[in-house]
């Protein structure tokens, strides 16, 4: 028996294995094994009354798995996934990525989004549901009272326990707008980086048309950690920043502009083609993008202050 719990944390270590594959093997180790001798009891029963000291041999992680994990099957989740039909649910992603999975609201109904973000409060401390308009928001809202909708951001966050205060010396987020027009994208970079843990000071309406506006901010916008510049028109507020910090710019087209922007094509290719080092572009109006990387970048760089 021990030979084979061995062989398990290996692959699982080696990542041959995932975590919701390995809490199905334990089970089988007793659930399918034949019975020991003339005692009557099954090898399933002999693992659970020697458990105590056959799991001070593993790790712990992998002791409670083999606990705690539900037989493949219950409930319609099994091996880290939740299947509802119309969705599966990753239940692993906070173990391999450090945060659960987020949803994408734009596509589904509001019956489906209270399928999902309800079953997600299950398993989860904390869910992030984007692009939900509304509408929505108010059928969810009604259905799942325990959620907040910010409708800048139009995201729908929930936390099960308060969010942590942080201390000043953890840093913070700094997200940058170009113009207001430019703020319902920033909203949801900003909000995706606080539901990560994250402290976040917003920087807004500083673009290069009145760039006195941005040198007042300055001093802020360099004790960050980490800055995410959200930006239309021609995108050129990133290159003036990044030439500016000397920390991570993530930039942010936004699809705001006249016809030649091209519904944010002008700034996706001015923020690519930036001349400033240190800057990274994610897709258009892809708020929640820049918002998780600013927040991977931050807290990594939290544990080593």
């Amino acid at each position: 028996m021990m030979e084979r719990l061995e062989e398990i944390l290996r692959r699982v270590q080696r990542g041959e294995l995932a975590v919701g594959e390995a809490a199905a093997s334990i089970a089988a180790l007793g659930a399918d094994a034949p019975r020991a001798g003339g005692s009557g009891e099954t090898r399933a029963d002999a693992w659970g009354e020697a458990d105590a000291g056959a799991g001070a041999a593993l790790p712990g992680s992998l002791a409670a798995l083999g606990r705690s994990s539900p037989a493949a099957g219950a409930g319609g989740d099994s091996a880290g996934v939740a299947d509802l039909g119309f969705a599966q649910l990753d239940l692993e992603r906070e173990r391999r990525t450090g945060f659960p999975e987020v949803v994408f609201g734009e596509g589904k109904s509001a019956s489906q989004l209270t399928a999902i973000l309800g079953k997600l409060t299950e398993h989860a401390d904390r869910v992030l549901a984007t692009r939900v308009s509304a509408d929505k928001a108010a059928e969810i809202l009604a259905a799942l009272p325990g959620f907040a909708y910010h409708e800048a951001a139009r995201t729908l966050t929930w936390r099960r326990e308060p969010a942590a205060t942080q201390a000043d010396d953890d840093g913070y987020v700094a997200v940058v707008s170009a113009g207001t027009s430019d703020v319902p994208v920033a909203e949801e970079a900003a909000i995706t980086a606080e539901c990560m843990g994250c402290r976040v000071e917003r920087i807004y309406d500083v673009g290069v048309a009145g760039i006195h506006r941005l040198f007042r901010r300055l001093p802020q916008i360099r004790g960050a950690n980490v800055v995410i510049v959200a930006a239309g028109m021609e995108g050129a507020l990133t290159s003036v920043v990044g030439g500016l910090v000397d920390k991570p710019v993530i930039a942010l087209p936004t699809s705001v502009g006249y016809g030649a922007s091209f519904n944010g094509l002008a700034a996706l290719l001015t923020m690519l083609n930036s001349c400033a080092a240190g800057v990274s572009v994610v897709n258009i109006d892809n708020g929640f993008g820049a918002g998780y990387c600013a927040a991977v970048i931050h807290k990594n760089t939290s544990k080593r202050l």
